[in-house]
């Protein structure tokens, strides 16, 4: 689900290093995480659900990250990262409707990083937005019961760029930015499939504020190969069926967010915003999502953490089932609890839980996919993770 990464706990010496020297200036580090637990879901098409799910408080995730020093300050960097489904042991994480899965599906990139001039990456990496930005909100600071209903404004799921090129800063008085392009390779038509994402942060003390602004046009009939791997925003609200976006039903997305935390003493507090834009296809509506999100965690113990969390949206036109009983536009409020215990350094156990309520478009509680017959879902998680 999230693309957040975790810092390495085991290093490796790189086999193929041609010398003592070189083999003292390189590293390889094989990092992880594992993440199951009981899921139960409330009005699924009108039924209650249980089920066994991965990745409720983190990702199913392995990947290898390297470097090499090349001198003055300079270094080679690597970074192979592949998702999967912990309940089957099948091939997860990102990747477009009706692709294949590919191995190292979540991130795959090579570049090089200075001190001095920053960092350039080329390959398969997520968005500048969701890197910079989604790390200060709930879904990251405490769990996905947090993250946006319908993940409407790309809150949780995170948008892989394929064929992308990045550019990071380094930090200037507390700033870093960032900048990605993918770019589409369609012959003749350079902007179909393609996407952009700029962002920066500020961090000072116990405040870190980011914002950045993503946008995807949409490849036609292929959809969205290229430029994202999250091709159906607000799915599980029932918008797709209405006709106005999903799929390959919108032809760009543009995606503004902000998020700040502030931190002090046992507390993190948070706010943050986003507005997504989906322009519609020739003769089909436009939509745009205000998103208005809060959170206040409380680390009780060393061991024990406490959040509660509370998300508004506000959609710029209802569902067609919703218009027909007279409905105009969507409205929906979510809040959120979790609760998450260390058992040790890598490993903690978590309850988690959210209810919606929505006018104009259908219940799906953060973005667990769930559709719910009405305005109404509970959704309830507890579980184990692992780091490693």
């Amino acid at each position: 689900m999230k693309n957040i990464t975790f810092k390495a706990t085991v290093t490796a010496v790189a086999a193929l290093a041609a010398s003592p020297a070189a083999m003292a200036q390189s590293s390889v580090t094989l990092y992880g995480m594992l993440d199951a637990g009981l899921s139960y879901t409330s009005n699924v098409n009108g039924h209650s659900n249980y089920a066994l799910v991965g990745g409720a408080s983190g990702s199913n995730k392995w990947g290898l990250l390297g470097q090499e020093d090349l001198g003055g300050g300079l270094k080679a960097v690597f970074k192979l990262e592949n998702g999967f489904n912990i309940a089957t042991g099948g091939i997860g994480g990102q990747g477009p409707i009706g692709s294949s899965r590919s191995l190292f599906n979540r991130q795959a990139y090579v570049g090089l990083a200075s001190n001095q001039y920053g960092t350039l990456r080329l390959g398969r990496q997520i968005d500048a937005v969701t890197e910079m930005v989604q790390g200060l909100t709930g879904d990251a600071i405490s769990a996905s019961t947090f993250s946006t209903p319908g993940d409407v404004d790309n809150n949780d799921n995170t948008t892989n760029q394929n064929n992308a090129i990045k550019y990071i800063s380094p930090v200037f008085y507390g700033f870093q930015a960032e900048g990605a392009y993918s770019f589409g390779g369609v012959a003749g038509a350079t902007g179909s499939g393609q996407s952009w994402s700029v962002a920066t942060d500020y961090a000072q003390g116990g405040l870190t504020v980011a914002g950045g602004y993503f946008h995807a046009a949409n490849q036609g009939a292929n959809g969205w190969q290229n430029a994202t791997a999250q091709p159906s925003f607000g799915g599980a609200l029932g918008y797709p069926s209405s006709g106005y976006y999903g799929g390959n039903a919108f032809k760009s997305a543009g995606i503004a967010q902000i998020a700040g935390q502030y931190e002090f003493g046992p507390y993190t507090a948070g706010l943050r915003y986003s507005n997504a834009q989906y322009q519609g296809n020739d003769g089909q509506q436009s939509i745009h999502f205000n998103v208005v999100g809060a959170l206040l965690q409380y680390q009780a113990t060393p061991a024990l953490s406490l959040a509660a969390g509370y998300t508004y949206v506000y959609g710029s036109a209802a569902t067609q089932a919703q218009a027909a009983k007279g409905r105009t536009m969507a409205s929906i409020n979510q809040a959120s609890l979790g609760t998450t215990y260390a058992l040790s350094k890598l490993t903690s156990v978590y309850a988690m839980a959210a209810y919606v309520h929505a006018q104009g478009a259908q219940a799906s509680a953060a973005d667990f996919g769930n559709t719910a017959s009405g305005g109404n879902q509970v959704q309830a998680n507890v579980g184990i993770y692992h780091r490693f």
